[in-house]
């Protein structure tokens, strides 16, 4: 169980991210064209997964901005935007910003992504949905670098990030 703030007052996420170093767990979310989506539909690839609570929040909002941007140049790379939001309104989020650099991925038939990388938020007035994190996963899927970001008001490390996938 790791500790974050929202607003500056504690909640718990079940657990921890997975371990640098350690392979990734698999997941099943669904893209905007309702189809199941996995670590295998990128394989040979880095991978960034943005996780973030809501498209519908401004922090969550400008993460997907800048990742969308900072994609652009990245070789061999997909940046996966992972919230709770349906489908629907993921899609046309970053169809209304113009955001074509970035693969939004929703929970809706995923619920064990968030347990599994340990950024479910177990109470508070969140509880039921993800922490903020970034992981940067390597070609073969192991993580080459990991954030949880300590107060959910605040942008991820998006630098160090980076980095990690070059």
């Amino acid at each position: 169980m790791a500790q974050i703030t929202l607003n500056g007052n504690p909640i718990h996420t079940n657990g921890e991210l997975p371990a640098v170093g350690a392979k990734a767990p698999d997941f099943k979310l669904t893209g905007g064209d309702l189809k199941d989506v996995s670590l295998a539909d990128y394989k040979g690839k880095r991978k960034i997964l943005n996780i973030v609570p809501s498209l519908d929040t401004d922090v969550c909002a400008i993460s997907a901005r800048r990742f969308n941007e900072a994609a652009e140049k990245l070789a061999n790379t997909a940046v996966l935007v992972v919230s709770a939001d349906l489908p629907f309104a993921s899609k046309r989020f970053c169809t209304t910003e113009g955001l074509q650099n970035v693969v939004p991925l929703s929970l809706m038939r995923g619920k064990n992504f968030a347990k599994d990388y340990g950024v479910f938020i177990e109470d508070g007035p969140l509880a039921g949905i993800t922490a903020r994190a970034v992981v940067v996963l390597d070609e073969n899927d192991r993580v080459v670098y990991r954030q949880l970001v300590p107060e959910i008001e605040q942008e991820p490390d998006y630098d160090k990030a980076l980095a990690a996938a070059r």
